[in-house]
């Protein structure tokens, strides 16, 4: 078992993180579980497979598996083998079952698995045409899982800008059996624009920003030496055009996820007060229940002061939940 290498945060972004987690020992908490692996977690895709017949598989293979989340079982975590359940699967096991190449399962980190969770695409099951946007959508963990909750009814729009990430998300969406979905390669921006000047309106929207991947230490190791203030601070700008210009799409009721992995109030709780702002009337946040512990999105941070509906926006620590770090909030379009 190759021995997990933690992770080593620059001096500056610690400082950031003792402010933003209140007490000593909460913040002593956050640094053990960023030193630790995180748990294998899969999500069943139910265009292919039912999550009982998939768990049921696994433990024939001989695998410890548990569902953590009550309501949603398609949600697993791998703890192991049943001979030796604390030893973990070796690197690369999960990428190389024949269940996965099957595409009856896509390999997932917990709080990944959020945002289409909050967004509910297709709830509606009467309305088999509903339209739903991932504004940034490879490698495709997202739209898969979308495509999975419409059972591929509707139409889904999968756009990135990257030509070498598409190549992963149509291998993935391939995989899965994905075929309501289809594969746009534009800046987010202009492909917004566009869709609105040609009246083009969706029921629902992602826009799983890029960002500075904070709370992604324990996956991405690297990331810790990645990090710098300059990005947390330059990104927010393209940040903020991305979720208005995905705003500007919605139908009227529609709703939105913004959602990011990182902790950085710059890029999280200042992006949906911008849009708040901007918008006034016409926009709402929602209150949403997430299958696990979340704390509310803050109000104010060094000397930037947030609109009061901010805290319905979630945040997710890594030592909460024993996950990776993310950010989500769910906006609407208000009649």
């Amino acid at each position: 078992m190759t021995k997990f290498k933690p992770p080593e945060p620059k001096t500056e972004f610690l400082e950031r993180m003792e402010l933003l987690l209140p007490g000593k020992e909460d913040y002593k908490k956050y640094l053990e579980t960023i030193n630790s692996p995180a748990p294998k977690s899969i999500r069943v895709n139910k265009i292919k497979i039912s999550s009982e017949n998939l768990f049921n598989k696994l433990v024939d293979k001989g695998w410890k598996v548990r569902q953590p989340w009550k309501d949603y079982p398609e949600i697993i975590i791998v703890d192991g083998d049943k001979e030796n359940p604390k030893s973990g699967l070796e690197p690369g096991v999960l990428g190389r079952t024949f269940e996965h190449l099957l595409g009856y399962y896509y390999v997932q980190e917990l709080s990944s698995c959020l945002p289409i969770i909050a967004l509910k695409p297709f709830s509606n099951k009467k309305d088999s045409k509903e339209k739903f946007l991932d504004l940034c959508a490879a490698p495709g963990s997202k739209t898969t899982q979308a495509a999975s909750e419409m059972e591929n009814q509707g139409v889904v729009i999968a756009n990135d800008l990257s030509i070498g990430r598409i190549k992963v998300l149509a291998s993935n969406l391939e995989r899965c059996g994905a075929t309501n979905t289809i594969i746009t390669k534009k800046d987010g921006i202009v492909l917004a624009r566009e869709l609105k000047n040609k009246g083009y309106e969706f029921d629902k929207i992602l826009v799983d920003a890029p960002c500075s991947g904070e709370g992604t230490l324990r996956s991405s190791p690297k990331t810790a030496l990645m990090w710098n203030i300059k990005t947390v601070k330059g990104i927010r700008g393209i940040q903020k055009k991305l979720a208005e210009s995905a705003f500007e799409l919605l139908k009227p009721s529609g709703e939105m996820i913004y959602s990011t992995c990182t902790h950085a109030p710059e890029e999280n709780e200042e992006i949906v007060d911008h849009l708040l702002k901007k918008y006034g009337e016409k926009i709402g946040i929602e209150k949403i229940e997430l299958p696990l512990k979340t704390r509310k999105g803050i109000i104010s941070w060094q000397e930037e002061e947030y609109d009061e509906r901010v805290k319905y926006a979630h945040r997710i620590y890594p030592q909460d939940n024993n996950t990776d770090g993310f950010f989500l909030a769910k906006l609407k379009k208000i009649k």
